[in-house]
């Protein structure tokens, strides 16, 4: 049942996401929710790749969606158990290489409370 949930979320926040909906997908987060992204590292270097809270994650997508309005996922693989989503996704922007990535949600109590990306 909470694998179920969980794979519900991740199939909303994919959803929130390519709509560029930034108040539906932060509805997905805890409110101290952690984030890393190695994007994020090169982009705000003085992060080391990590925000906290749902002000900081606001700030970061919204940059992204202004930055790359084409942004869009295409997922390739979702593995879900009680505690978290192992995505693996497509990165596709126009103009750009497409590139594979993997994204790791950790949820409690049906919210995000930490995700973090990997990509080369």
């Amino acid at each position: 049942m909470v694998t179920q949930k969980n794979l519900s979320i991740a199939h909303a926040w994919f959803e929130a996401f390519n709509s560029h909906n930034l108040e539906k997908l932060l509805s997905l987060y805890d409110e101290e929710a952690e984030h890393f992204s190695p994007k994020l590292k090169l982009r705000h270097p003085e992060t080391n790749g990590l925000v906290t809270g749902k002000n900081a994650l606001r700030e970061w997508w919204s940059e992204s969606f202004n930055r790359l309005p084409s942004l869009k996922y295409k997922v390739t693989s979702l593995t879900a158990n009680s505690d978290r989503v192992f995505m693996e996704y497509l990165r596709l922007v126009d103009n750009e290489e497409s590139m594979m990535v993997a994204e790791v949600l950790e949820i409690k109590e049906g919210v995000i409370v930490a995700s973090r990306v990997y990509h080369s």
